[in-house]
């Protein structure tokens, strides 16, 4: 079968005519090539059998500042001992003035370079004789300086060891290198080089040009170099996802700001005011001026359910205390913008239905499956005639929709909701169930001060990070936003396989 080469190739080909192995770099510099296109082109020779690329990875070592006065004078441990004796044989600390001098004691104490004797008239530094004898020649430390940037033959290890001292910094780099098959040099001696163009043009026709042209054929299959487009973080793509759902099941968003008030994110949701989540060890308090309270029609109704009760209920029986319903939080749920819609809400609106997608934060110990920040689905339904299979219902269809086909409810318990649901859904690769987050009926309690009239309202409020971590296969939910370049190139789109 005839091999199809393109400009670049053959006259590639051509430079490795004589078998030896070149650098391509060196290569493109020579034939003025851009050097992608000529790693490209190599490329394709080895794809044909023509050519052997090779790779080796080398180091890139450069001096610093330190590793120069080193490198001339010694290391800083040896300069100390040289401004020692010049000094005098017991110098005093206050004496001895170059710089890097607090790094040079700690080096030469460590080698044993000199005594260090605190005394009345000061800290006394006294040479011993090893130090003496260090020096009459180079160090281990020293003679690998000078090979790292002369040689270049040291190792990663070695290089490493400097650059802890600062004497050198150094990066990695890939040298490619081509080399002519046996089939490639003999194919080299038989084809010319001839420029190519990708059409024909008026003028070359007239002149009769086209005879001393190739036609450059196109091959699809040609090794290119790999270019990442700009997308959307694979968190927001996930986000944007859900949003769509919600609005497909004819929900409206809701949105609103993170910091917000106790009132809101606590008391409003009929979260007594002693209740553990309500500490700093849980809620992060925000260190700004108190925050205020809507008015007071609200604010009474609320008082009123926490300390007497409403619709029959006799509340938490405690003092409700405006002031800390003013403390500023960041918000705990998304759970907050239910509320503070139900507020606003007037009855010809109903029944209507809401979603919000929100960023929450509590006071967690960071681990592998903890973060002080999560994302919270939030959804509410308010109609007079709404009960807890049609709350069930919704939740069946949204999950369906991300692709769990088996959702399951158990009985739970929440401060503003009653009946109150954890949501599980079956995992088909895992074989089992997974808790994603709490649901249930808001009580009279939430609903009657914010509403003014207590209808059922259905709410809930899964997470769906774990959704998003199982997606992706991240097994830390720290890499959800660590922002790492190389994982976010290899993110496949949401929900599109």
């Amino acid at each position: 079968m005839a091999i199809n080469l393109q400009s670049h190739e053959v006259v590639l080909l051509k430079a490795l005519q004589d078998g030896k192995e070149k650098i391509v770099d060196v290569l493109a510099a020579a034939l003025n090539v851009d050097q992608s296109a000529l790693v490209r082109a190599s490329l394709t020779l080895q794809k044909e059998g023509l050519a052997k690329v090779n790779e080796k990875e080398t180091f890139i070592v450069k001096l610093t500042k330190e590793g120069e006065v080193a490198l001339k004078n010694g290391l800083p441990e040896k300069q100390l001992v040289q401004e020692i004796i010049r000094i005098g044989p017991e110098a005093k600390l206050e004496f001895v003035k170059f710089d890097g001098k607090n790094v040079a004691i700690g080096y030469a104490k460590r080698k044993g370079y000199i005594d260090m004797d605190k005394t009345d008239k000061g800290v006394i530094i006294k040479i011993t004789r090893k130090g003496k004898d260090a020096l009459k020649s180079l160090s281990p430390e020293e003679l690998l300086l000078k090979r790292a940037v002369t040689t270049k033959k040291v190792t990663r290890q070695e290089l490493e060891l400097l650059k802890s001292r600062r004497l050198v910094d150094f990066a990695f780099r890939i040298v490619r290198s081509v080399v002519a098959t046996p089939k490639g040099v003999e194919l080299a001696g038989c084809i010319q080089v001839k420029k190519q163009v990708s059409r024909l043009t008026p003028q070359l026709i007239k002149s009769g040009g086209w005879r001393d042209v190739s036609l450059r054929k196109y091959n699809v299959l040609a090794p290119v170099r790999q270019i990442h487009p700009g997308k959307r973080h694979f968190v927001n793509q996930a986000t944007d996802y859900v949003r769509k759902v919600w609005l497909e099941m004819g929900f409206r968003e809701m949105t609103g700001p993170m910091i917000q008030t106790g009132f809101w994110n606590f008391d409003a949701l009929f979260v007594p005011q002693d209740h553990p989540a309500r500490d700093i060890q849980d809620t992060f308090f925000v260190d700004v001026k108190d925050g205020s309270l809507p008015e007071n029609k609200i604010v009474a109704g609320v008082k009123k359910a926490h300390e007497e009760g409403v619709c029959g209920s006799t509340g938490w029986q405690c003092k409700w205390s405006p002031e800390m319903a003013r403390k500023v939080v960041l918000r705990t749920h998304t759970t907050v913008l239910s509320a503070q819609t139900l507020a606003v809400l007037k009855k010809d609106a109903w029944p209507c239905k809401y979603f919000a997608i929100g960023r929450c934060f509590r006071n967690e110990a960071l681990d592998w499956k903890h973060l002080f920040e999560f994302n919270q689905v939030e959804g509410i339904v308010v109609d007079e005639n709404a009960n807890f299979r049609h709350l069930l219902g919704y939740l069946k269809e949204f999950f369906g929709k991300l692709g769990f086909e088996r959702a399951r409810f158990r009985p739970a318990y929440f401060p503003y909701t009653e009946m109150s649901i954890e949501v599980e859904v079956y995992h088909p690769e895992r074989k089992a169930w997974v808790e994603l987050g709490g649901a249930g009926i808001f009580r009279p309690e939430v609903v009657e001060p914010l509403l003014g009239v207590n209808v059922p309202v259905l709410a809930w409020g899964p997470g769906f990070d774990r959704i998003i971590m199982d997606y992706y296969k991240i097994r830390d939910i720290r890499d959800l936003y660590k922002n790492d370049v190389k994982q976010l190139r290899g993110m496949r789109q949401w929900m599109t396989g």
